[in-house]
């Protein structure tokens, strides 16, 4: 399909133009992972599990989010 069909089908909104992308080679910029290894006291673990259990996500999901808020609070303020 040339990108000027579908461009009017994406402008037109008459179809559904999800069905003309192949999405099998999508990636999300910036979101890579990588896997790294984290030593915590036991203490830090125990409060993240409960923090976690609070909340209903796992320790992984915990950090990831607190991590995350973390980086986005130090950018915003530079």
């Amino acid at each position: 399909m040339k990108a000027a069909l579908f461009d009017k089908k994406f402008d037109d909104n008459k179809s559904d133009i999800i069905d003309d992308l192949d999405l099998s080679t999508a990636k999300r910029l910036n979101q890579e992972q990588k896997r790294v290894n984290v030593d915590f006291p036991i203490w830090v673990i125990d409060s993240l599990d409960r923090e976690a259990r609070r909340i209903g996500v796992t320790r992984q999901s915990i950090i990831k989010l607190w991590l995350v808020e973390r980086l986005e609070q130090r950018s915003a303020s530079n």
